[in-house]
């Protein structure tokens, strides 16, 4: 029969066990394991164009697991990349984002938008978007291109950051070239709300944001914070209604260094 000395000693290993185990999950594991999740929204099985979404990235400097990401990226041979805003909140760190964006093949277009951290840090946008051409990257702030995939056209529209900057997806659509394939770009995913009551009888496919993290920190489904912008929004798909949205949990933290509940990801999709 165990005695209670050893009853307590048992209880204690277990706690400072469990202990343990959290702060490996949210100071590591979450942060550093990235979730590489996969979806095909495509309407043909020929022509697909292949997305993947970078967002948050918060660079402080290059890692380890940054450069996993840009080998894996490589390894996948991605049409396109977008990187749904806040990169960076310093311009200072714009030096290590050009070191992880020089480890990815320059042949494959980018387009990238602001985040409100790129205004709440008063980073220098004329040295970020030098820095991104250089990288075969285009800044989007309320603007849009069209590019040319396999014999098909699509168009990326990127918003300037709801929060932070001027959202304006109005200026964003002017000269718009129609084409089989539209994508919308918007750090924050409140911001779908008055896109869906402003884009007229435009076709959307998709709609691509970040910002919330996922939440950083959840319990048991339970999202203590969300930052502003994020209205109703969390993370995933929302197919509720037109244009559908997704949601990235992104890859860095913001205010704490931490993640619970809510993995660092990264998105694929074919569409």
């Amino acid at each position: 029969m165990m005695t209670n000395f050893t009853r307590r000693k048992f209880i204690k290993r277990s706690v400072l066990a469990s202990i343990g185990f959290v702060l490996l999950d949210a100071f590591w594991y979450e942060k550093y394991v990235i979730d590489w999740n996969y979806f095909d929204i495509s309407k043909s099985d020929k022509n697909k164009i292949k997305i993947i979404q970078i967002s948050d990235l918060h660079f402080e400097q290059l890692k380890y697991f940054h450069k996993s990401i840009a080998k894996k990226i490589n390894a996948k041979k991605p049409d396109l990349i977008v990187i749904t805003g806040d990169s960076v909140d310093e311009t200072e760190k714009i030096k290590a984002l050009n070191e992880f964006l020089q480890l990815i093949d320059n042949s494959i277009k980018k387009y990238a938008i602001t985040g409100n951290w790129e205004y709440w840090g008063h980073v220098d946008l004329t040295k970020l978007k030098n820095t991104y051409f250089k990288n075969n990257c285009d800044l989007l702030i309320n603007e849009n291109r069209t590019t040319s995939i396999r014999d098909r056209e699509i168009s990326i529209i990127g918003i300037d950051d709801y929060i932070g900057g001027n959202a304006d997806f109005e200026k964003a659509i002017e000269k718009l070239k129609q084409a089989e394939t539209t994508i919308v770009l918007s750090h924050c995913p409140e911001h779908r709300d008055i896109i869906t009551k402003q884009k007229g009888h435009l076709n959307i496919d998709l709609v691509l944001s970040g910002h919330t993290h996922g939440g950083q920190i959840t319990f048991l489904g339970i999202v203590p914070f969300k930052p502003q912008g994020s209205g109703k929004y969390l993370k995933g798909w929302y197919k509720e209604s037109e244009p559908k949205m997704y949601i990235s949990k992104g890859i860095g933290t913001s205010i704490l260094p931490i993640r619970f509940g809510a993995r660092a990801e990264m998105v694929e999709i074919d569409i």
